[in-house]
């Protein structure tokens, strides 16, 4: 199978699947398309019929959209866990992964993923308090429930916590202040090796001026390739 994404500094639905995959061990290959660059459009056209990425070549299928992909992996790979052994906290898990994939449209626009710079904190409004409240109340409702025998939001790693990994970006790149139950989550999250992986291999793409120099947000610290 090979993968591909767009630019790793800046793709939150790029890094959904590619982090599901990477933390559960399936063997993939993967391809970057960089944003912003003259021929974006056409590269990811050539590889993706929606136009957009991620995708997920499977022999002569492709896959596109970071929940279908991650469906379809756990399908081919019922031994890598992607979502939890038990019914109810697979429906559960499989729900606020639905939720994140179709909501929470403030919180993406005023806070885009950065792997390579951090802002002040501020406020920015009533509309992305919402979406981070509402987005806590799940990952607490998570923990309480089905944490046991791990850091994360059923206490292994799953997909759920893929689909919530940019969020755990967004919130710490623009010091968003959040509960203590969150902020373990989020820290569980940024400390996966293939966290830093990803982190690491986007500082080493060239950044765009106007993904990391936004109007209304103070740069406190801009981070470089290792």
């Amino acid at each position: 199978m090979k993968l591909i994404v767009a630019s790793k500094r800046y793709s939150s639905w790029s890094l959904r699947p590619w982090l599901a995959l990477r933390v559960a061990g399936v063997p993939f290959d993967e391809e970057v398309v960089l944003l912003r660059q003259p021929d974006t459009k056409a590269q990811i056209l050539r590889r993706s019929p929606s136009g957009f990425l991620p995708a997920l070549q499977d022999g002569d299928l492709t896959v596109w959209d970071s929940l279908a992909i991650i469906e379809h992996v756990a399908g081919r790979f019922p031994e890598a866990g992607l979502w939890p052994e038990d019914g109810k906290a697979r429906a559960f898990a499989r729900s606020i992964a639905a939720e994140m994939h179709a909501g929470f449209q403030p919180l993406r626009m005023a806070c885009p993923m950065n792997v390579g710079v951090r802002f002040a904190a501020r406020d920015r409004g009533p509309a992305v308090a919402a979406a981070v409240a509402r987005i806590t109340d799940i990952w607490r409702e998570a923990r309480a429930r089905y944490g046991e025998g791990g850091p994360f939001l059923f206490g292994r790693f799953t997909a759920a916590d893929a689909m919530y990994a940019p969020v755990a970006l967004r919130v710490d790149g623009y010091s968003i202040a959040v509960d203590p139950v969150s902020r373990a989550w989020i820290d569980a999250v940024l400390a996966l090796p293939a966290m830093q992986e990803w982190r690491a291999a986007g500082l080493k793409e060239p950044a765009v001026a106007d993904y990391d120099d936004l109007a209304d947000e103070t740069p406190v610290e801009r981070f470089r390739p290792a």
